[in-house]
């Protein structure tokens, strides 16, 4: 047998080997500049997506929460408060985007920056008729200070893996077909 012929049938059984292992990787979100236009085209993209710390998090009953919790889904964490008005102006679209994509693989974490106006938070869902989004604290402001986030609203996009495929500083119009054709994107 010549040596190109045992090469080729070496690389042959080193792909067949490989391949259960290959496949059970995670699908890479495939993000390129033509889905950042629009209503997301403020969205900066994590190059290369980037691990991020297991942040903490406490549920609207109190149930303590980490990001762990969502592994294996897309998260689209973020960061508001009743008193923003960016805020306030974008959550009927999260909403409306959270409805649209379902919450088999996706799932959108609105964290409330409000402490001391926390009792307002369940009566703004009912008074926006936000009835998709779940209710979350960011408890003395934590994850915001893991996660860099400085700006409100800031809207972070993980994958199922638990890195950041990017971010979006301030307000989105997260109803629009840019946006949902992010998040599928993101869903790989």
């Amino acid at each position: 047998m010549t040596v190109a012929r045992l090469s080729l049938r070496f690389g042959r059984r080193m792909l067949l080997a490989s391949l259960p292992a290959l496949l059970a990787l995670p699908a890479r979100a495939n993000i390129g500049s033509g889905l950042i236009t629009g209503a997301v085209r403020r969205f900066e993209r994590t190059e290369p997506p980037k691990p991020l710390p297991d942040v903490a998090f406490i549920g609207g009953d109190d149930t303590p929460l980490t990001l762990t919790d969502y592994k294996g889904k897309v998260v689209l964490v973020n960061f508001w408060a009743t008193w923003c008005a960016p805020c306030v102006s974008e959550m009927p679209s999260l909403d409306q985007l959270q409805k649209k994509m379902g919450k088999d693989r996706f799932v959108v974490l609105p964290l409330s920056l409000d402490g001391p106006t926390r009792a307002k938070v369940a009566p703004f869902y009912q008074n926006k008729k936000l009835a998709h989004l779940g209710i979350f604290f960011d408890k003395g402001r934590k994850a915001m200070q893991a996660l860099g986030v400085s700006v409100l609203p800031t809207s972070i996009l993980i994958d199922a893996t638990g890195r950041e495929l990017g971010r979006i500083e301030g307000e989105a119009d997260w109803s629009a077909p840019e946006a949902f054709a992010l998040m599928k994107a993101a869903e790989g």
